[in-house]
């Protein structure tokens, strides 16, 4: 699909832990969209977004935000009261995305192999383990590893848990504990209806958190991954199928745990991202740049995904 000139509204910033993440991804967005020649109104989200979006009425919005409320379905649901065209996935998609849990409802029963667990009250946390150790506690609903704790037997957090030690139980009412799966971390992206790469990080220390996803020097990406060609194909499989069975629109990303002694049983989906970042250090433009397609050639057909979609719900 070639794009026509269009007026492009991106939508950044928010008052989330992301915000920092968001305004680099809506700044490359913006600027690689007038360097194609469109009209770019920037948009930096706050409690009057409705009224900013309806005064500059553009024909599309690139949703840029990472993080609640615009990746939660509230954005998305204002929206589509407002009658507007925006990228990434719609209402329902996103509400049930952003929460880890109901990601493993809707994907685990179709075959989707993801890890065990469930969602603990921290006060529960200070009182005993709610697994064995090691276990990850995260929240329930934050990406790019906001808040993840990896508590183990060695670990400095105190057994039980202490109050005072520093962690997601301070921020958090309640969590979600799953088992540790030793191994490596692996993503895949999709775009349309195409899985793209697999991508191994490796951070240089400590495991994938928000810093080392952000901080430029402290993860190795490995793109494409030296895995053996069935984990690859898996990768690929599973991230398509979760993309489709969620309902995703745009591009979206998976990400791995595997398990390298185990083989394809040691694959694990941990959660599929609805708007991955488009930052200098982010996975889907890398991906995406591999295969021959630039970053505003990925930016446009994100856009047009968007007003395919449209077209074919009016």
């Amino acid at each position: 699909m070639i794009l026509p000139k269009l007026h492009i509204a991106v939508l950044m910033g928010g008052w989330s832990n992301e915000r920092p993440v968001s305004l680099m991804s809506g700044e490359g967005v913006a600027a690689a969209l007038e360097e194609r020649g469109h009209r770019v109104t920037r948009i930096d989200m706050g409690r009057d977004v409705a009224q900013k979006l309806a005064e500059t009425a553009p024909d599309v919005v690139f949703n840029a935000l990472h993080g609640s409320p615009g990746e939660d379905g509230t954005v998305q649901g204002m929206m589509d009261l407002m009658g507007l065209t925006y990228t990434h996935s719609g209402l329902v998609t996103s509400v049930i995305a952003i929460d880890k849990e109901l990601t493993k409802q809707a994907l685990v029963p179709h075959g989707i192999p993801m890890p065990g667990g469930r969602i603990v009250p921290v006060a529960e946390i200070h009182e005993r383990d709610p697994l064995e150790r090691p276990y990850v506690l995260k929240p329930v609903n934050e990406g790019s590893s906001v808040g993840v704790a990896i508590v183990t037997r060695e670990g400095n957090y105190g057994n039980p848990i202490s109050r005072d030690a520093k962690g997601p139980w301070q921020e958090f009412d309640r969590l979600l504990a799953e088992p540790y799966i030793r191994g490596r971390e692996l993503t895949t992206a999709v775009l349309g209806d195409r899985a793209l790469l697999v991508t191994e990080l490796k951070p240089k220390s400590g495991f994938y958190d928000f810093d080392s996803k952000y901080t430029d020097g402290m993860t190795e990406h490995v793109c494409p991954a030296q895995i053996p060609d069935e984990i690859t194909q898996a990768c690929l499989d599973l991230a398509l199928r979760c993309h489709q069975l969620l309902g995703c629109k745009g591009c979206s990303r998976t990400d791995f745990r595997w398990d390298d002694g185990r083989g394809v049983e040691g694959l694990f989906v941990l959660e599929t991202n609805t708007q991955p970042g488009m930052t200098p250090l982010s996975l889907v433009p890398e991906q995406a740049r591999y295969l021959g397609i630039s970053y505003g050639e990925l930016v446009e057909m994100i856009i047009a995904d968007a007003l395919a979609a449209k077209g074919a719900a009016a």
